[in-house]
């Protein structure tokens, strides 16, 4: 087993699952899987965030806004592991309830993650909306 291999195995189970549940209204799992070291940073396709404050605001706003996610697949598209610095680019195909209106949507997602105390820990997103 590699680096690439454990930390795409965290992937596919933690950081999906704290996806998962942000979709459905719990932005916790979300919010434990990112850094509470600076910087940490969201270039989102709803709203941007810098520093702990902000985006503990942020992800709070988003967990009100989602629910009801009846699907969630993340596309990778690229990834790699450098040591402690490992990031992922894909697309997220997500169906679920915004403000209580069902739809489905498309991201682009690009993720930058460190690896702090041995865990991977998500330091910078950024998202936008992938149109037809």
């Amino acid at each position: 087993m590699t680096d690439r291999d454990d930390f795409l195995r965290w992937v596919e189970t933690e950081l999906y699952e704290a996806e998962l549940a942000l979709h459905n209204g719990d932005a916790g799992p979300r919010r434990a899987l990112w850094s509470r070291n600076e910087p940490v940073s969201v270039l989102g396709a709803l709203r941007n965030a810098f520093g702990q404050r902000e985006i503990d605001e942020l992800f709070s706003s988003l967990a009100k806004t989602f629910s009801k996610c009846t699907s969630h697949i993340f596309e990778l598209q690229a990834c790699d592991v450098w040591g402690d610095m490992a990031y992922t680019a894909g697309l997220e195909h997500t169906s679920c309830s915004m403000d209580g209106q069902a739809g489905s949507y498309t991201l682009r997602a690009t993720q930058v993650y460190r690896l702090e105390d041995g865990e991977w820990k998500v330091a910078h997103r950024h998202g936008d909306i992938v149109t037809e």
